[in-house]
């Protein structure tokens, strides 16, 4: 279907050890389309981490398919995979992932430099995203300067940064408290539906599940729909 703009068949992961094999994803299968907001629920350990790193090319599957667009993923050169992380993909860590050095500006502005694309350009970019999160008067700041949930709104301005078609989000309130982590979760799903990325985003919180225009629920492994 063109309005599909990822799609996962069979996805497992198994982990070889001395006392047997782990299965850390078994069977996985999913689309993701534009303007879509997916929640991917279970608790800490399910699967969820793993299968957002498979989705986006940064851990390989034992066996399956992922497809974005016309790459197949789980098959593609690294050169390929690299050129879809880079034109079609955003990601928000948990962790925030800022570099403490650089102001918030800056931190929004490395993979635009990393691209190539020319100051003027990236000037306006990045001070349209920052006002989109709501950090424009704090853009000189540095991450040690700021709040989780300011941090956490700079991470997704950074992952946003490359116009991105599928934001894959990795517990992004994990570390927020209950207030923060709701105005970050109205600010993903109004990026979804005003934008018309595809979002997935990972959670152990249940609450988060009435926001979803669709709920996938992972356990052990085992992905299905919520």
């Amino acid at each position: 279907m063109s309005d599909i703009l990822l799609e996962a068949h069979g996805l497992s992961v198994v982990h070889r050890t001395p006392a047997g094999d782990v299965h850390a994803l078994s069977d996985a299968s999913l689309t993701l389309s534009p303007g879509e907001f997916v929640v991917l629920v279970g608790p800490s350990g399910a699967g969820k981490t793993t299968l957002l790193h498979v989705l986006g090319g940064i851990q390989p599957a034992t066996t399956g398919t992922v497809r974005i667009g016309d790459v197949e993923v789980t098959s593609a050169s690294e050169s390929a995979v690299d050129r879809v992380r880079r034109d079609d993909l955003g990601y928000v860590f948990q962790s925030f992932g800022l570099i403490s050095a650089l102001s918030a500006e800056e931190n929004v502005e490395l993979p635009l430099r990393i691209r190539g694309v020319d100051a003027g350009e990236r000037s306006r970019r990045v001070g349209h995203l920052l006002e989109r999160v709501g950090l424009a008067a704090h853009a000189k700041q540095r991450p040690g300067e700021l709040s989780g949930g300011q941090q956490q709104r700079v991470g997704i301005a950074r992952a946003l940064a490359g116009s991105p078609r599928i934001l894959l989000a990795d517990e992004p309130t994990g570390q927020l408290d209950s207030h923060t982590a709701a105005q970050m979760i109205d600010l993903i799903s109004s990026i979804a539906h005003d934008d018309g990325l595809a979002v997935l985003l990972s959670t152990h919180d249940p609450s988060v599940r009435a926001r979803a225009d669709r709920v996938l629920e992972i356990h052990d492994g085992v992905l299905r729909e919520g």
